[in-house]
């Protein structure tokens, strides 16, 4: 099972979120027939956005996290909402190599205008990537470390991530504790096959959360695509233009990407569609 613990350490002062996304990113590569960097980048990318969507406060919240190619001839997208539904895809060449580009964050917590964050991408590893976003875009003192490990055949036998993050008026000892203990997570996948998300919580943390304060969620991979959501979606085209699509191409479909799932009208799906 997916796991999301959240609390806070060293006196009250530093955000501490484990993850064990594990079975999440194992749907991912069944999903999207992922294998090796493709895999990894993905997996990487739903677990920092499970972790970002366990901070969204709003019933409506919801995240994305896009990193596109300097070419432009690649991307990898992922989405969450306050349910921890998460989801994502990639494709061209972000299946064979994270090397500079550009990562956009766009958050909405239903309350405002969505706030959207960018920068350059200036490392080939998730995890740096992240730590430079929160520091340029959010700056906010933030130390992420997520990884996936994957076995001979594919399958994920490990992923996860351990994220830090500075709240204001953290001391300087309190700094250097958090910098220190971020060194144990360098492999983070590894810690979280031998130890579990729990295990990390007791063996790393022991004595410095208050169990009261220590939160649990499971975010899970699940597409909030519906046949419904895309009748809304192609509605706006209109009757006569459905109708004249079926007529060139037999039918009409529409595709999502985030769950790899083909919808599909033909003509008399689109006469029942209008006269409902």
């Amino acid at each position: 099972m997916n796991k999301l613990f959240k609390a806070l350490v060293y006196d009250k002062q530093v955000s501490l979120s484990v993850l064990d996304t594990t079975d999440l990113v194992n749907k991912a590569i069944k999903i999207h027939s992922l294998t090796g960097n493709s895999a990894r980048l993905l997996g990487d990318l739903l677990t920092v956005c499970a972790y970002m969507s366990g901070c969204l406060k709003s019933e409506k919240g919801a995240v994305s996290i896009t990193v596109k190619s300097p070419d432009g001839d690649g991307s990898a997208s992922v989405s969450g909402d306050i349910d921890l539904h998460i989801r994502g895809y990639v494709d061209g060449s972000c299946r064979h190599t994270l090397k500079g580009g550009t990562l956009t964050v766009i958050k909405d917590d239903g309350f405002f205008r969505p706030f959207v964050g960018a920068c350059e991408i200036g490392g080939d590893s998730v995890s740096r990537i992240m730590t430079d976003y929160f520091h340029q875009s959010e700056q906010i003192p933030t130390a992420v470390s997520v990884g996936v490990k994957l076995s001979e055949d594919g399958t994920c036998l490990a992923a996860g991530g351990i994220i830090m993050q500075l709240l204001p008026g953290t001391s300087r000892a309190n700094m250097d504790r958090a910098e220190e203990r971020m060194q144990a997570f360098i492999d983070p996948a590894s810690v979280i096959e031998q130890y579990g998300a729990d295990g990390v919580i007791r063996h790393f943390f022991e004595g410095e959360i208050d169990e009261k304060g220590l939160y649990l969620l499971h975010p899970d991979y699940i597409c909030n695509c519906s046949r419904k959501k895309i009748e809304g979606v192609i509605l706006p085209l209109g009757k006569q233009e459905l109708l004249n699509i079926c007529e060139e191409q037999g039918n009409v479909s529409v595709h999502c990407h985030y769950c790899n799932t083909d919808y599909t009208f033909d003509k008399d799906d689109i006469l029942k569609l209008f006269d409902k």
